[in-house]
This record gives C-alpha cells, sequence and structure tokens, in this order.
C-alpha cells in the first residue's frame, strides 16, 4: 500500500496567500481536562486534496457533491518527463504506456518537498486533457499543487478538465510509487459547497506486478 498525502502540520506548504494549517488544543488530558479537543484552521487545499468544480468554473459543484466514484477504483500512475515550469502533452508519457485505467495520476518529480513551495513545477496542457477523456479518463491527479502553471491566472487546464468532465486530485505525493496499475481511495470529505477538501490517498496494487 502507498500512502501519497503529505503529512499535515504547520509547516507544511500551501499556495501563497492562502492559509496554512494551525491547531489550536481547547482542551488538554495534560492539563487536567477530561479530553483533549481541538479547533483545525486550514484552507480546504490542503496537502493532497481533491478540487471542487466550483473552485474554477462558477457553474461546477462543490467538492463534497461530487460522486465518490471519481475518487475510488482503478487508476494508472505514470512518470512523466517534464521541465520545470512547463506544461507537458502526450509526448510526455512514455512509449508504450496504455490508458487503460479511468483514472490518471501524473508524477513529474517537480515539485520535490511538500513543505517547500517552488513555483517552477510542471503542468499538463490542455491538449493532454483532451487526450485523456478522448479514452476514457474521468480522473486526474498531479504531484504538484495544481494542474495549471503557478503564474496562470486563465487557468486553461483546470477549465479544460471542467469542460471535458475531468475530476482534479493535486498534491499527490508519487516520487516512490512504481508506474502501474492501482486501486485508487482519494475520498474527499463531504463538505458540501465547498471548492475543495483534503484527502488521504492511498494506492493499493491491483496484482503482484505493480509495474505493468
Amino acid at each position: 500500500m502507498y500512502d501519497l498525502s503529505p503529512p499535515i502540520t504547520e509547516e507544511l506548504a500551501v499556495w501563497p496567500g492562502d492559509t496554512p494549517a494551525s491547531r489550536e488544543l481547547l482542551m488538554q488530558l495534560e492539563k487536567g481536562d477530561s479530553v483533549t479537543l481541538s479547533t483545525l484552521r486550514s484552507t480546504v487545499h490542503l496537502g493532497s486534496h481533491a478540487d471542487g468544480q466550483n473552485h474554477y468554473a462558477s457553474e461546477g459543484d462543490g467538492v463534497g457533491e461530487q460522486p465518490l466514484e471519481y475518487f475510488i477504483g482503478e487508476c494508472r500512475v505514470i512518470h512523466v518527463s517534464a521541465e520545470r515550469g512547463s506544461r507537458y502533452g502526450m509526448d510526455a508519457i512514455p512509449d508504450g504506456t496504455p490508458i487503460d485505467a479511468p483514472r490518471i495520476l501524473l508524477g513529474t518529480g517537480t515539485y520535490p518537498d511538500p513543505n517547500h513551495f517552488n513555483t517552477d513545477f510542471a503542468a499538463p496542457d490542455p491538449s493532454l486533457i483532451d487526450a485523456l477523456a478522448d479514452q476514457g479518463v474521468m480522473t486526474i491527479g498531479v504531484d504538484t499543487p495544481s494542474v495549471d502553471l503557478s503564474d496562470s491566472k486563465d487557468l486553461p487546464t483546470h477549465k479544460q478538465c471542467f469542460q471535458r468532465g475531468i475530476r482534479i486530485l493535486e498534491s499527490l505525493q508519487l516520487a516512490d510509487v512504481p508506474a502501474g496499475r492501482y486501486e485508487l481511495i482519494a475520498l474527499p470529505l463531504k463538505l458540501m459547497g465547498f471548492d475543495g477538501s483534503p484527502v488521504r490517498a492511498i494506492l493499493r496494487p491491483l496484482s503482484s506486478d505493480a509495474c505493468g
């Protein structure tokens, strides 16, 4: 089993200007209280997370309204060749790699430290979204904080995902995961109307040959 979610601590980087994670202890056993009780304050786009469509499309649904089948089931992990700060297309996918699962997770290695926000990560080109949608893909996951470049304002890849009905997972930790087919479990919280939700994303091999 592979855990794709970074530890949520106060050191975990968030998008510049967004709300980092913080914990307020309202009650503590160590202070004689009957229980330990915490309050979490954070962006909903924290660590590995799912985007609600209303994050990038005013007519889109919230993350809690999204059907669960987008976030659980067969997937394929693909490690692509991508330059930092660039968009990548189908030509970045290794030759002979089948698109044989409805959920595709793309590892670029361009955002290596979840506790440090580097702005020069790579992002999928909108043309890649079209190519994947044409082959039946309904969910895309990336190992970066966004499916668009950090300085993008018009968010063309987000918008193409909306147009093609593809849902989005971001900030997955894929560096140590061999390419191959897996079962993905990355369920968002049922935050009705929210624009995102953290997920505890895991992979389970579908067979003993995870590199097939």
